[in-house]
């Protein structure tokens, strides 16, 4: 059986789709949509961010036609959980896609994302802190071979960005504006999740991990198979968040493995990377392509469905 999932993401709308029995994906698209575009500041879903989702939406449910997919879940997280006007996207990705969107809260997408991240990892290298950044959140979840404990904290690459990072180049100021916000932010982290002290591997999940890698690595073309568990650095982190944080815009986009329509945010993005890595003292990072969408996938399989949900 073919099965599919769909995430509607603040900065990105992806699918994937694979067999029940087979991990290896049939198809895994990924489109910059900025669906959050303006969230934070008006709490509402732009039009023109509604109508540039569901177009990929209706491209998505063309593919999932084609491949014969008989089982997909489609979710909306944070753009969508502080939108007043949510069901104005939610009827217009539901004529699209077939079914509306399930609303995730920060626990259950990190619990998801959780699921998919761990799948191929061994259980003896945990506990794992899992760190999913996304556009308008960023979800931890601390556990080994099931969550043991979940936060989420309302900083993402794009709303850091739209609040704090307004200069081209970002401003020294407002560089340590962000970044100090984002400590605080992990103050509350430790707080709650006491057991991330245990974790002995982080995992970095998401657009923001997977660019700061393929810009280290250098690639010309994305590809996701080196991408996937390589392991990056702080000391590489670093790096890669000065070069791009003291760049223009139009010179960030000369950096090899660096996609233009991230250029304005991945800088945010990168302080909330490395001001994690240097808050709970890890000097490296597990990339992981598997993410939310392999949870989703995996959410549908009898197995791990009462699991994830």
């Amino acid at each position: 059986m073919r099965i599919a999932a769909v995430d509607c993401g603040t900065n990105s709308t992806r699918l994937l789709v694979r067999e029940d029995r087979h991990p290896r994906p049939l198809a895994r698209r990924m489109h910059i949509t900025r669906l959050g575009e303006g969230v934070d500041a008006r709490r509402r879903l732009d039009p023109a961010a509604i109508e540039r989702t569901v177009a990929v939406l209706r491209d998505y449910r063309a593919v999932m036609d084609d491949l014969g997919v008989a089982s997909f879940r489609a979710t909306a997280t944070s753009a969508a959980r502080d939108a007043m006007n949510r069901e104005e996207f939610f009827d217009a990705a539901a004529e699209a896609l077939g079914a509306p969107p399930e609303l995730l809260g920060g626990a259950e997408e990190g619990r998801l994302s959780f699921l998919g991240a761990t799948a191929e990892l061994d259980p003896a290298e945990g506990p794992f802190l899992v760190v999913d950044i996304g556009g308008g959140s960023t979800e931890f979840v601390v556990g080994t071979q099931a969550p043991s404990g979940v936060a989420s904290i309302d900083v993402g690459c794009v709303r850091l960005t739209e609040k704090f990072l307004r200069s081209d180049p970002p401003t020294a100021e407002e560089l340590s504006q962000a970044i100090s916000v984002v400590r605080a932010h992990l103050d509350d982290v430790k707080r709650e999740l006491p057991e991330a002290k245990e974790a002995r591997c982080l995992v970095g999940l998401a657009g923001t991990v997977t660019t700061i890698a393929a810009v280290e690595i250098g690639l010309q073309e994305y590809d996701a198979e080196r991408i996937h568990h390589f392991v990056l650095t702080r000391a590489a982190a670093e790096d890669v968040f000065r070069t791009l944080a003291t760049e223009s815009r139009s010179d960030r986009l000369h950096n090899p493995g660096l996609e233009a329509a991230r250029a304005d945010v991945i800088v945010g993005g990168a302080a909330i990377l490395v001001t994690v890595m240097r808050h709970f003292g890890f000097d490296e990072l597990l990339v992981s392509e598997a993410d939310i969408l392999d949870g989703l996938v995996m959410s549908q399989l009898p197995a791990a469905g009462a699991e994830a949900r």
